[in-house]
């Protein structure tokens, strides 16, 4: 599904490279800034520096003089609007919003509030866009009247002011988990087990150490080694783990041995 992020009158240079980052990182590329401050703000060096390697997002970057233009071939707008108006379209979680989206479920309210035929949003839909306003006023009331809806992040109700780029990193987040996001990668990699043959020669020497220093009577031993060996499986040693525990086993044997 097409997707595109619409930034208003931005004002910092910073935030359009924060911006690139945080959609890039989601796995989207369509960003469009409407009458941004500095003509120059895809090439200057506060924006490259925010975009931290993102200058492919960058460089399809398009600057455009009027919203009408940004939103060519976009049928589903979501305007990013806190301030409380007494008209214009529902408000809604970012993430209850797309799921209804794409289930094409939404309530029968909204579908009265809404323009157009929502049947064909989540199916023949062109595509949906993200319009954020400037830093200092936030989206203009013309422009949120256009939407179908107004997103709000649930944050801190004692204070709730986000930074551009962070809202653009959370509603990017939030419509690439609905689209089904992307796998969790490990940082380390899958950890190999120790076998049953290496827990056990584990296992007799340490029982040979702990009836060197006393610990354990081989005449009555109890449940003593059973629990260990329990113990260890529980544990799920790996290799190296293995010999360290028979480091440890070997030093008690030696020093009981140093002490006769």
């Amino acid at each position: 599904m097409k997707t595109r992020f619409v930034l208003i009158n931005t004002s910092h240079a910073g935030n359009v490279g924060a911006a690139a980052r945080a959609i890039k990182t989601m796995g989207f590329d369509d960003l469009v800034l409407v009458a941004p401050r500095w003509a120059n703000v895809l090439r200057r060096e506060e924006t490259i520096q925010r975009a931290s390697g993102a200058l492919d997002v960058l460089n399809n970057a398009r600057i455009v003089a009027t919203l009408d233009e940004a939103l060519d071939g976009i049928s589903h707008l979501c305007a990013t609007a806190m301030t409380p108006r007494d008209f214009g379209p529902p408000t809604a979680a970012p993430r209850a919003h797309f799921e209804m989206l794409l289930k094409n479920e939404l309530p029968a309210q909204d579908h009265k509030a809404l323009e157009g035929d929502l049947s064909e949003i989540a199916g023949g839909q062109t595509g949906v866009a993200f319009l954020f306003g400037s830093e200092r006023f936030g989206m203009a009331n013309e422009d949120v009247y256009r939407c179908h809806v107004a997103l709000s992040i649930p944050t801190n109700p004692g204070f709730g002011s986000l930074n551009l780029g962070a809202a653009i990193q959370v509603i990017a987040y939030e419509w690439r988990t609905a689209l089904g996001g992307f796998a969790v990668e490990n940082a380390t990699p899958a950890r190999a087990l120790a076998d049953a043959a290496q827990v056990a020669g584990m296992l007799g020497h340490w029982e040979q150490a702990l009836a060197d220093i006393g610990f354990l009577d081989p005449a009555a031993p109890k449940k003593l080694m059973p629990r260990l060996n329990q113990l260890f499986n529980r544990a799920q040693l790996a290799p190296e783990e293995i010999h360290i525990l028979r480091g440890v086993a070997k030093a008690m044997i030696e020093s009981a041995k140093a002490k006769r």
